[in-house]
């Protein structure tokens, strides 16, 4: 998963409709930062954005269609995977990316308010899994590359790789809640390239 902008909702043009979309999606961010997945009201999130009330339920319904909503524009203000030329480099970005955004006072924020209620509403649950499939689905086109240039082996699952960087960085974010730095990054893909380089995330086919 590489960064995204810190607010969402802030960056696409065109008529009302685009405004009061982008309006609600800065509030709920702003929301989420400020009062987590369960303090999080429609109510709030109108009076934030400027908009009515009438308008923010018959648009997102609840706050779980809020998220959703968010987690997509989130996902859409994210940048393209890395082409370095080189896999090392590559996946490094991509571990850099992750750190920048996990220690972002904003964007980390925000995924840990998602990531708290996904324990608890299927809704944000889906809107979390849906945002990061198509992340690591990015993502995984580095090792697609890689193993084109025959750096990495044939049959390499690229989404896989791209989890084992991140998980350790999640782990230490959300779990026991430790500074994530970016010593931390350079030893999960260290550690990541050695084993996909010995075979260890290779696919056999059936």
């Amino acid at each position: 998963m590489d960064q995204p902008s810190r607010s969402a909702g802030t960056v696409r043009p065109g008529g009302r409709t685009a405004r009061v979309r982008a309006a609600v999606m800065e509030a709920t961010q702003d929301e989420l930062v400020e009062h987590g997945f369960h303090g999080l009201t429609m109510d709030q999130v109108a009076a934030r954005a400027g908009v009515g009330k009438t308008t923010v339920y018959r648009r997102w319904g609840s706050r779980a269609g809020l998220v959703t909503d968010l987690m997509i524009e989130l996902a859409n203000q994210s940048t393209p995977h890395a082409d370095t030329g080189g896999v090392e480099a590559d996946l490094r970005a991509n571990a850099l990316s992750v750190l920048e955004a996990v220690n972002d006072g904003r964007l980390g924020a925000t995924f840990q308010a998602v990531i708290a209620a996904a324990t608890s509403d299927e809704q944000a649950a889906g809107a979390l899994r849906a945002f990061y499939v198509r992340r690591i689905e990015e993502w995984a086109n580095v090792v697609h590359l890689a193993v084109k240039r025959g750096e990495l082996p044939e049959g390499t699952d690229g989404a896989e790789v791209i989890r084992a960087i991140s998980a350790p960085l999640y782990y230490r974010l959300v779990v026991t809640r430790e500074l994530v730095t970016e010593v931390d990054a350079e030893r999960s893909v260290a550690r990541t390239l050695a084993a996909a380089r010995a075979g260890a995330f290779v696919v056999e086919e059936p």
